[in-house]
């Protein structure tokens, strides 16, 4: 016998969910409780005929099988019918509520962290293809949008609207849901929430108001859960205790309307459950006084810590004097990327210039102007304990965007718009205490990925690194893609880092004490230090980069690991690992780097990042290429409104981006990206049909992946052959591409590459040539461009020109100089044919032995003069 149960005192998303479970269990009965929910019970009461139910006094309880059970995993909330199930009961469970130790072991079913427990059973219902009606979508609707307060509760998830989408879909009925959500108080819950309202305490606890409301009856008064919602919505506090003793039981109900509230570790003192916004519990001989005296008791754990300016400000602060000019200000605020400054006199905040004061300004002409005239005067400020509910308070009622923060008489901080933004929506709750930066910093201890990973010895040089950082009073930092790949578990060995402080200085220090040696770079303050063992660590000032105009190379300053970061390409390459001794191991992510790598997206830190660097874009489809990823949507858009800056960039930087797209990662499906951003038309003049470069490029491709397989070295400077093949090959292209070449390789390959398409050759000229014809031709010329230029022959089977390719490459001559010295013949240039003639022989006859070679040499050479005699 298979039952449907829900829990005592039953709400919509309870009944919602005892109807859809007799959809996936067609041959159950549904169970009502004796409780149900006032609204609940008005809504039974038109349409109580349209659903069959059955009491639990018409259920033979001993002969249940099999139990499902909605809206609750505990059978201690279904009453007094838990004493009557027989031992041997199989539980199915549907649930949204957290596990507790009271969960009943179940064989079947699902408990998840949804808004509702509709939802759960709405997904099943979907997936089983099962027919809902109007009527009953109606019903799921009521059990979604109560549950989750219409979409606003924070245990709100988008499975929750996509339930809710669906029961639209199906005909639920809006104005009947919003009919039945909310019902009014009976004259009898009136009375008591008007009891309630004279007797209560009111306890503070860190900037959060909470009501003990109690009273005492002998008579019982159902639904104090809608009692209780009243009053927090009456009273405006943060939470809501209605603790009221009826006859001899005590009924305790808790409502919470705060991020910061969680009022199930009260509740469950008194062994009751719930979520950590709504939960109620009942209590068998204790008066109300020692239950109120527990419950405030227990508070001090219901309050999570206040976020407070500390937590989310921006520091150091960057200041302008008052006689600093507009025009100035206004580069400031580009190059920093700010939306405005404090305007410091002596130590004194004395105002606040913003980017909207600075563009009007600028409108008048005013650039030379000084910023103290156009500065908002007497500017408020906050102190480093502020509340983030008073900074917000602040900013809506006087309509600024910007407060400093002054403690102890000095600037330490400023709280922007973005930052109480990025606190409202980005911040980890349970580490306030550990957030240091603006947005928090996600952090995950590595320590054992490091050292699994890692050979022994780089991780010891680490370690000896955040040691003797800290000896310095620096805090020294694994970053970018070492990082990176660390967390897709791939081999990266190399050492860069990034210390809080002059990595010249560090460099110097670890030289003096350890050995080894230093080159220096003192325009960007880095250095590379050469451990005596062998290893290279690159060493980099903190700094942070700001841009003339865009593509320029940055310009660099000093500054801290956060803005050290946000000055990389995307976020999976802005994480950290601290080295320091205290928090070795410990990643630090003020991005969401992390994240984006388990979602396998590219995600630049800022809307400005392709323009200011557009060689990013290059960067960004190697990374598509070489991880498999996607760009973000937005990452995706900027990169198409930024590709026409391609222009501005100079060739040698291109080029150096280029090389590493067309040496490591997959050409043919870089290319093929690189042509949905119109790429081609800003790198080249004239670039040759897509659909023909593709062909070329695979051609390529496909041969040096052949070459790669059979361990014949490829030399770097066949980039420059890709891209030749990208264009139409004319004397123009050839200019352009001589522009990108960085190398006399580079050069090289290219000048050779030309001149063998300006051979008027035909395909089939070269088809029917021999091997050993191939070879006498050939022989000299570099194996990157040739297979290259055979590339371009794609309109029929050139295979034979890569096999002769190929077997040169891979021959393993059997004569050289020494041979024919022993031979008899003296060295002469005439040595240089007798090989090649003797490579040919072997390319044709692989077969053939020292001996046979010696003689053909023999009898194909005039070679008489040459010999010594016998």
């Amino acid at each position: 016998m298979q039952t449907i149960f829900s829990h005592s005192n039953l709400d919509f998303d309870g009944l919602a969910s005892l109807i859809a479970a007799k959809k996936l269990y067609p041959e159950a009965d549904i169970i009502l409780p004796a409780k149900v929910a006032p609204e609940v019970n008005h809504f039974l009461a038109i349409y109580k005929d349209i659903f069959k139910f059955k009491r639990i006094s018409e259920v033979q309880c001993e002969k249940i099988t099999d139990l499902i059970l909605v809206d609750t995993n505990s059978i201690k909330r279904l009453g007094h019918t838990v004493d009557k199930l027989p031992p041997d009961v199989t539980y199915h469970v549907y649930d949204h509520h957290p596990q507790t130790e009271e969960t009943v072991s179940y064989t079947k079913g699902k408990i998840d962290h949804v808004g509702a427990t509709i939802t759960l059973l709405t997904e099943l219902i979907q997936q089983q293809n099962l027919s809902v009606s109007p009527l009953e979508a109606t019903l799921f609707g009521l059990g979604v949008y109560s549950d989750t307060g219409a979409f606003t509760y924070e245990n709100t998830t988008s499975r929750d609207l996509a339930a809710a989408a669906f029961h639209l879909e199906q005909g639920a009925n809006l104005h009947v849901i919003e009919q039945f959500r909310d019902t009014p108080l009976t004259d009898e819950q009136l009375s008591l929430f008007h009891r309630l309202l004279d007797n209560n305490d009111l306890v503070s606890i860190d900037g959060t108001d909470i009501i003990i409301a109690y009273h005492s009856q002998k008579s019982y008064t159902g639904h104090l859960s809608v009692i209780t919602k009243k009053l927090l919505q009456v009273t405006g506090a943060d939470a809501v205790y209605s603790v009221v003793t009826m006859g001899n039981k005590t009924f305790i109900t808790a409502r919470a309307d705060n991020d910061r509230m969680n009022v199930l570790p009260v509740i469950r003192h008194f062994n009751g459950g719930g979520h950590e916004k709504a939960a109620s519990a009942s209590v068998n001989g204790k008066t109300l006084t020692s239950i109120i005296s527990d419950i405030k008791t227990s508070l001090s754990n219901t309050v999570e810590a206040a976020i407070t300016a500390k937590h989310i400000m921006s520091s150091p602060v960057r200041v302008v004097a008052p006689d600093t000019t507009i025009e100035t200000v206004s580069k400031m605020l580009y190059r920093y990327g700010h939306t405005g400054f404090p305007v410091v006199e002596g130590e004194k905040v004395i105002g606040i210039i913003s980017r909207r004061d600075v563009d009007k300004a600028l409108h008048h002409d005013l650039g030379h102007a000084p910023v103290k005239g156009y500065m908002s005067h007497s500017p408020i400020t906050i102190d480093l304990h502020e509340k983030i509910s008073t900074i917000r308070e602040f900013m809506i009622e006087e309509h600024v965007g910007r407060l400093p923060v002054i403690h102890k008489d000095q600037l330490i901080g400023i709280v922007s718009r973005t930052d109480i933004i990025q606190a409202m929506h980005g911040i980890n709750k349970s580490s306030v205490h550990s957030i240091q930066h603006t947005p928090a910093p996600l952090k995950r201890q590595l320590t054992q990925t490091m050292k699994k990973q890692l050979p022994s010895t780089i991780y010891n040089v680490l370690k000896l690194l955040g040691k003797e950082a800290g000896r310095l009073s620096m805090c020294a930092y694994l970053i970018g893609g070492t990082v990176r790949d660390l967390l897709l578990d791939r081999r990266n060995e190399d050492m860069d880092i990034v210390v809080e402080g002059d990595g010249i200085d560090f460099a110097l220090h670890m030289q003096e004490r350890y050995g080894g040696h230093v080159r220096t770079h003192e325009t960007f303050r880095t250095a590379t230090w050469k451990h005596p063992n062998g290893y290279k660590v690159d060493l980099t000032s903190a700094r942070t980069e700001y841009y003339d105009f865009p593509a320029a190379l940055p310009n660099v300053e000093l500054s801290t690991i956060k803005e050290d970061l946000y000055r990389r390409d995307f976020t999976i390459n802005a994480m950290a690992i601290c080295l320091h001794e205290e928090a070795f191991g410990e990643l630090i992510d003020h991005f969401n780097g992390l994240k984006d790598l388990q979602n396998r997206q590219l995600r630049v830190l800022y809307n400005l990042s392709f323009v200011e660097d557009p060689t990013r874009l290059l960067r960004a489809i190697r990374f598509e290429s070489r991880f498999k990823f996607h760009l973000s949507k937005n990452t995706e858009r900027l990169a198409h409104e930024s590709v026409s800056h391609i222009h501005s960039v100079s060739k040698p930087r291109l080029a150096s981006e280029l090389i590493r797209l067309f040496n490591e990662e997959d050409p043919l499906a870089c290319v093929t990206r690189m042509d949905t951003f119109s790429l081609l038309n800003y790198l080249f003049h004239s670039p040759l049909d897509i659909s023909l470069s593709l062909k070329h490029i695979k051609a390529l491709t496909d041969w040096q992946t052949v070459l790669r397989d059979k361990d014949v070295a490829v030399h770097s400077s066949i980039w420059i052959c890709y891209m030749a093949l990208l264009t139409t090959m004319n004397k123009e292209s050839f200019a352009e591409l001589y522009d990108f070449c960085l190398t006399k390789e580079d050069i090289k390959t290219l000048d050779t590459f030309r001149s063998l398409t300006k051979q008027e050759i035909s395909l089939e000229y070269l088809l029917s040539l021999s091997l050993m014809d191939l070879h006498m031709t050939f022989a000299h010329i570099n194996k990157e461009p040739l297979i290259a230029w055979f590339s371009i022959f794609t309109e029929k089977n050139t295979t034979e020109l890569f096999h002769y390719i190929l077997k040169r490459e891979t021959l393993k001559r059997t004569i050289d100089g020494e041979d024919l010295k022993q031979a008899g013949y003296q060295p002469s240039p005439l040595f240089k044919d007798m090989l090649l003639y003797s490579e040919s022989l072997e390319l044709t006859s692989p077969e053939i032995s020292k001996a046979e070679l010696l003689k053909a040499i023999h009898s194909n050479f005039s070679v008489n003069e040459n010999r010594q005699p016998d």
